[in-house]
């Protein structure tokens, strides 16, 4: 999976500024390696979501309950996919089950 496209400093400040603003539902924002990750409650589960913009998000870890998700992005590095038990990973051209799901 490709890495997300970092942002500068100043960017990522607007972005952030923005989402704060307009976009009440994230939560628990971290910048990690210049791409600016949150958290987001969608209808099932809490989404980790990772490389937000002012428009658009470019994938998000479904988890089902909400700490879990929290722990997970608090404790990720950027690399590879984060820990705890998510579900899904979707964004545009994926839709990946989290493979320690199907053993």
């Amino acid at each position: 999976m490709p890495a997300p496209v970092p942002l500068d400093e100043s960017a990522i400040d607007a972005v952030e500024a923005y989402l704060r603003a307009h976009e009440p539902s994230y939560s628990a924002f971290r910048r990690i390696d210049g791409v600016l990750c949150a958290l987001n409650r969608f209808n099932f589960t809490t989404g980790l979501v990772v490389g937000l913009n002012t428009d658009h998000y470019e994938r998000r870890y479904c988890y089902e309950h909400q700490h879990e998700a929290l722990e997970a992005l608090q404790a990720w590095d950027g690399r590879g996919h984060p820990g705890g038990p998510w579900i899904k990973c979707k964004g545009a051209g994926i839709d990946l089950l989290n493979p320690a799901l199907c053993e």
